[in-house]
This record gives C-alpha cells, structure tokens and sequence, in this order.
C-alpha cells in the first residue's frame, strides 16, 4: 500500500513532497490570479515565485523579467527542483515564471486558472519556454528543495 501511494504522489508531479519548497507551494495552490499579487490573496506570477522564495529565505527581484536576468542560467536538461521557468507569453519577451518542482512540471500563478501545477512538455508551455535561472545553491537546494 506504501508504495502504491509513492507512485501516486510521483505521477502528480511533486517528486519532493517532504520538502520546504513543496510544503510551501502546496499552500498556495488554488490561490486565484491577481495582477500585480503578492499574497494568498491572489498571485500574479512573478508575486507567487517571489512569496514562496521569500518563505524560504530568498530574496527576487519582483518582476518575471528580472528575475530571469538576476539569475544564473542553466540548460533546460539541468533543471532540478527550485529552478525558475521563464516563457514568453504575449510575443514581447519574457512574461510568464513559475517554479520547477521535478519530473517535466512547474508550478506557477496561471492568469486562468490560479496556483498550479503543469508540464512543461504541453505543447502551450513548450512552445513559450525560453529558458530557466538557478537562485539556489547546492547547500540551499539540499536543505529547502530537496527531501
């Protein structure tokens, strides 16, 4: 039974469902959509990476756009958890953010649909994708994203 419950949790797309990172983002799932957001209030995308940074210790820049240029980046083959996802959304460069959880899914403040997770293998996020930064480090990685 133990294990059928592991492999539930892994298909999901919360490969680390222990972790600081994921306890935090799974309080802020279904937190509706809210331009200019910061809060369980209501998020905008680049308001729901900062507070859940914020909840570990991380300081981000506020805007998508920022917070791509602030941070070290990284090959989409090395992603791991707590990397940030950046896309283009609306054909003026980079628009949307969300947070990589591990096995291909993202969570993010979706403008429809709220705090959620998905892939970034569907075709609307693959076709949007332009890149991805890293903010935390191997120790912080290890002691908030990682179980």
């Amino acid at each position: 039974m133990g294990l059928a419950i592991a492999f539930s949790v892994a298909a999901t797309g919360n490969a680390h469902a222990d972790s600081k990172l994921d306890n935090v983002i799974d309080s802020a799932l279904g937190t509706p959509y809210r331009t200019a957001g910061t809060s369980l209030n209501g998020f905008d995308c680049s308001g729901f990476t900062s507070y859940v940074f914020d909840k570990l210790g991380i300081d981000l820049p506020r805007q998508s756009s920022s917070q791509y240029s602030a941070g070290s980046k990284i090959d989409k083959s090395d992603l791991r958890a707590g990397d940030l996802v950046f896309f283009n959304t609306n054909g003026r460069g980079i628009s949307h953010v969300g947070i990589y959880v591990g096995n291909g899914k993202f969570a993010h403040a979706s403008s429809s649909n709220g705090v959620r997770y998905d892939s970034l293998s569907s075709s609307y996020y693959a076709d949007r994708y332009v890149g991805a930064s890293r903010y935390m480090s191997t120790y912080t990685y290890n002691t908030v994203a990682n179980d």
